[in-house]
């Protein structure tokens, strides 16, 4: 009987630990860098369920912002114009950079938004990272089955490193 409880709760236990560091994960990046982008137009269904996620992270993001002033600074993108008003009133006085779901649009958007920042990237340099993150992106989906895993971002947060390092040298 002792050993089937133990199991149990065991059993249960991984899913919470996996969530709670996840969403740690997650606070720590937002956390650790000066901007955030969010695209609410990724906002889909997945398996007939809307997933929530890039809401929820512009909300985490708000709040980092909040609590500490002038070490981060967050972004919204959407695809169309005055959907955020509908689909997150909340954000009501916030200016989305459109991108009408294409990437150049995206890159001029990027730049739009990076406009303020010491070292702003150009377009060009932005749409090159683009391609090079594009190129290496299938086969890390091939190997890991997914681009949204843990390890199979961090690839793809060295590639795009290893990229502006590479270039601004």
């Amino acid at each position: 009987m002792r050993t089937s409880s133990w199991r149990s709760s065991l059993a249960s236990a991984p899913s919470a630990c996996a969530l709670e560091r996840r969403l740690d994960r997650i606070l720590e990046l937002i956390k650790a860098c000066h901007y955030s982008f969010h695209d609410l137009s990724r906002v889909q269904l997945a398996n007939r369920v809307p997933r929530f996620n890039m809401s929820f992270e512009v909300g985490l993001a708000v709040a980092v912002a909040d609590r500490t002033p002038n070490r981060h600074q967050w972004f919204v993108f959407e695809a169309r114009p005055y959907r955020l008003q509908h689909s997150l009133s909340d954000l009501n006085g916030t200016d989305p950079y459109i991108h009408g779901e294409r990437p150049q649009r995206l890159i001029m958007e990027l730049s739009n938004a990076l406009v303020r920042v010491e070292r702003q990237p150009t377009p060009n340099e932005l749409h090159g990272a683009y391609r090079s993150l594009r190129r290496s992106a299938r086969p890390i989906r091939r190997a890991h089955g997914t681009l949204f895993g843990a390890r199979a971002f961090s690839d793809l947060v060295v590639l795009a490193t290893d990229y502006v390092v590479r270039e601004s040298s």
